[in-house]
C-alpha cells in the first residue's frame, strides 16, 4: 500500500510552491525597490503594542487631551451640512479654504506665504516623497542630519539617493561639518540635490538647531546652490512657549517648507501640506495628481472645520505641558537610573530623548532582552543610512502616561545593567560611534 503524505509533508510542498511563485515576481521587480524594506519603527509595533510592554519607541501623539464631543460633533455637521462636497473630488492642490487657514498656522514661525504656494498633501510623508520624486535621481545625494527621521531614510532608499550625513551636537546642525560635506561631496563629483533637515526638536534627536546656526545654514546652502527642505511637525512644540523661527521666514525661493497636523491635531486625518516656491508648487502638484489624483476632501474639511470652529491655539498649548510633563518625567528617571557613562539630549519641545550608552554595547542586539523585560526602544542604527548608531536609542515621551514612563526607564536600565555585566565579563563589541550626538558628554548636570 502506497503512503500518502502526511500534513507535515503537505505543509512543506505548499510553502516551496509558493517560495516558488515569489521568487517569480522578484525577477519581475524594478530595480528602485530593493531599497524598500520595512522601518525598524514599523516592525516594533505588534510587540510595542502589548499591554505589558511599555513603548518607547513609536511617536504616536497622545490624543487623548482632544476634546473629542466637540470634535465629533463637527464630523457630524460636516457629513449633514456639507457631505455633498466633503465626500466627494476635490482640488489636486487642496481646498482653497484650508490652504488659507495653513497660511494663518505658518504665522507664528515667522512665515508670510500665499496660499497659492501651498499643496495639501496626505500627510507630510507624501509631501517628502513627491519632493523627492520630483528632484532626485539614482545616485543623486541628499544631505541629512546624523541622526536623521527613519522616514525620510525609507523614502530617499526608495528613490535610490544616496544619503550623507552631517554630524550634529546639542545646538542642532553644525555648519562646519556641512560646508565640509557639501565640498567633499562635490569634489567626488556626486550632485547634491538638496539638505534635509528638521532644525525644531529634531526626530530623533530631540536638539533644536539654535538661531545662528539657521542663519549660517542658509547662508552655505545659498553659496553652494544647495535647496533645503525643512520638516517642521513639531515646530509648534515647545516647551517654553516660544516658536523657533522658521527657515523658510528667512529664504522664500530656497527652502521648501514640510508641515502637518498630525502633531497638532489628529495623526488619523493624515493632513499634510508642502509651501515651495512657484515653480516647484507646479511639479508637486502635478506629481500629487499622478499619485493619488486629488487629497481627501473629507480630511481636509475636518482640519479646516476644527481650525474655524475650535480655540486650537489653546488645544496646541495643552498639547504643550502634557508633553512636557512627560519630558520632565523622561529626564529625571534618565538622571536617577542611568550608569554615568551613558548621555542624553534634553529637548525643549517635541516628543523625543537620543539616549547613548556606555562603549561597547549594541542596542539592537539588546533589543530582544529589552522586550523580554517588557520595554520597547528604536535601535539608533534606524537612523543611519550607514550603518552607525548602534550604542544610541530613540526614546520616545509622547504617548505613555509619566508614571508608565518612569516605570519604562527603569526596566531599561535594568536590561543595561545586565548588559553592561554581559561586557565586562566577555568584553566589547559594537560598530562604530559617529561624533556629535552618539560622542561622550562631560557630565549629566
Amino acid at each position: 500500500m502506497s503512503q500518502q503524505p502526511g500534513p507535515d509533508r503537505r505543509t512543506t510542498d505548499a510553502v516551496a510552491a509558493a517560495g516558488s511563485r515569489l521568487d517569480s515576481y522578484v525577477d519581475r521587480y524594478a530595480t528602485r525597490t530593493h531599497g524598500m524594506t520595512a522601518s525598524e519603527v514599523r516592525s516594533l509595533f505588534a510587540v510595542a503594542s502589548r499591554p505589558e510592554v511599555v513603548s518607547l519607541a513609536g511617536g504616536m501623539p497622545n490624543i487623548s487631551g482632544l476634546p473629542l464631543d466637540i470634535v465629533g460633533s463637527l464630523m457630524h455637521d460636516l457629513v449633514t451640512k456639507r457631505g455633498m462636497s466633503a465626500l466627494q473630488y476635490g482640488s489636486g492642490q487642496g481646498d482653497p479654504v484650508l490652504r488659507e487657514q495653513i497660511c494663518d498656522v505658518m504665522r507664528p514661525t515667522g512665515i508670510a506665504a500665499h496660499p497659492d504656494d501651498v499643496t495639501v498633501t496626505v500627510g507630510s510623508q507624501q509631501a517628502l516623497d513627491l519632493v523627492t520624486r520630483i528632484f532626485i535621481d539614482p545616485g543623486d545625494v541628499i544631505l541629512a542630519e546624523a541622526p536623521s527621521y527613519v522616514g525620510a531614510l525609507g523614502t530617499f532608499r526608495s528613490y535610490q539617493a544616496d544619503v550623507v550625513h552631517v554630524e550634529m551636537d546639542d545646538d542642532g546642525l553644525v555648519p562646519e561639518r556641512l560646508a565640509e560635506a557639501i565640498t567633499t561631496t562635490e569634489a567626488s563629483g556626486r550632485r547634491i540635490k538638496f539638505l534635509y533637515t528638521i532644525p525644531s526638536y529634531h526626530n530623533p534627536g530631540g536638539v533644536t538647531l539654535t538661531s545662528a546656526r539657521r542663519a549660517e545654514v542658509l547662508e552655505i546652502c545659498r553659496r553652494a546652490d544647495v535647496l533645503i527642505i525643512e520638516d517642521d511637525p513639531y515646530g509648534l512644540l515647545g516647551f517654553d512657549g516660544e516658536v523657533p523661527r522658521a527657515m523658510r521666514a528667512d529664504d522664500t525661493e530656497r527652502v521648501v517648507y514640510l508641515g502637518s497636523f498630525s502633531k497638532t491635531f489628529a495623526p488619523g486625518l493624515r493632513v499634510g501640506w508642502a509651501l515651495a516656491p512657484h515653480a516647484v508648487r507646479e511639479k508637486l502638484v502635478l506629481a500629487a495628481e499622478n499619485s493619488v489624483l486629488c487629497p481627501p476632501a473629507f480630511s481636509q474639511l475636518a482640519v479646516s472645520e476644527y481650525l474655524s470652529g475650535h480655540d486650537w491655539l489653546g488645544q496646541v498649548k495643552d498639547f504643550r505641558e502634557t508633553y512636557r510633563e512627560r519630558r520632565d518625567a523622561m529626564l529625571s528617571s534618565l538622571q536617577d537610573l542611568m550608569p554615568e557613562s551613558a548621555h542624553w539630549t534634553r529637548p525643549s519641545g517635541g516628543f523625543y530623548v537620543w539616549l547613548t550608552l556606555p562603549e561597547g554595547i549594541d542596542t539592537k542586539a539588546m533589543l530582544p532582552r529589552a522586550v523580554t523585560n517588557r520595554v520597547a526602544y528604536v535601535p539608533g542604527t534606524a537612523f543611519y543610512a550607514d550603518g552607525f548608531g548602534s550604542r544610541s536609542m530613540r526614546l520616545s515621551y509622547c504617548y505613555p502616561t509619566p508614571d508608565r514612563i518612569r516605570e519604562g526607564v527603569r526596566r531599561l536600565a535594568q536590561v543595561v545593567e545586565q548588559e553592561m555585566e554581559l561586557r565586562a565579563t566577555f568584553g566589547a563589541w559594537g560598530s562604530p560611534q559617529r561624533p556629535g550626538l552618539d560622542a561622550p558628554a562631560p557630565d549629566q548636570s
